[in-house]
């Protein structure tokens, strides 16, 4: 099927629901997917972005502006604090936070009168180790992008064409995924790894990613942009930065950036 006729079937897809509430992280998928709600259901959307101490702040900033931007009924709710089954970082962390992502966005549904919770996984996400689509089947949460085949190339295309500020976002995924499975998360090495690429971003990588082994930073940039780390000056800044983040060691990965990582161990190790 073409990328048009997929958009069609998409407008329909949507048209069936009548309502609905729209996860919102302000990335290019769920902004893609929340203009196309409101073209098709006009004010029957709510955009819901869940402020967490997974989640930098700059991304709900982000998201907040993006929403008055294009339009759309928004609202930020919180999770001040997650038990200790997610913080442990279990493999199937992903899965135990959305449950308690979706459950909150079920209870705005309910509440507002709205039919139905919709997210925007999409085709591509099907090729990655993604334990949080588990829960989006167990709570009866809507993937239409999923459904109508939408790859996330395409969303970027379609997003250009309709003037979306988003069709050029690098991809983002929560400060949690930083962490090795089975190393404790806790809020003091979110905050580290938060001011790290908040840092790098200010230095100019367009995508960057910083990982927390204990106390040792291991950072990712896309192999593009890797010969910018070769200056001796820029060196000893970055490990002064860091060290004065909180990091005791900081290392750069020589392969550069690549979506996943993290999960290779999963499959590698069978954790």
């Amino acid at each position: 099927m073409d990328m048009e006729k997929k958009f069609e079937r998409l407008e329909n897809i949507l048209h069936s629901y009548e309502s609905a509430v729209v996860a919102f992280s302000g990335g290019v998928d769920s902004t893609f997917l929340a203009w196309v709600c409101k073209r098709v259901l006009d004010s029957k959307v709510l955009a819901v972005t869940v402020d967490s101490m997974f989640i930098p702040q700059s991304e709900i900033r982000e998201a907040e502006l993006l929403a008055q931007k294009i339009g759309l009924m928004h609202r930020i709710i919180s999770i001040p604090d997650f038990d200790e089954t997610v913080l442990e970082n279990p493999p199937n962390r992903c899965y135990l936070c959305k449950r308690v992502l979706f459950s909150l966005l079920l209870e705005v549904a309910r509440d507002s009168g709205l039919c139905v919770v919709l997210e925007g996984s999409t085709i591509d996400d099907l090729k990655d180790f993604r334990p949080g689509l588990r829960a989006i089947r167990e709570k009866a949460v809507k993937s239409p992008l999923l459904d109508t085949g939408l790859s996330k190339q395409e969303i970027r295309i379609l997003s250009r064409k309709f003037g979306l500020p988003t069709w050029d976002k690098p991809p983002s995924a929560c400060l949690a995924s930083r962490i090795p499975y089975n190393q404790k998360i806790t809020r003091e090495k979110l905050e580290i790894i938060e001011q790290a690429e908040d840092y790098l971003r200010k230095k100019g990588f367009t995508q960057c990613r910083v990982r927390c082994h204990l106390d040792l930073a291991r950072i990712e940039v896309l192999p593009e942009e890797r010969q910018k780390f070769f200056s001796v000056p820029f060196l000893d800044e970055l490990a002064r930065r860091f060290q004065e983040f909180g990091f005791r060691y900081v290392t750069f990965d020589l392969e550069g950036y690549k979506m996943g990582k993290l999960n290779q161990a999963v499959e590698e190790e069978g954790l």
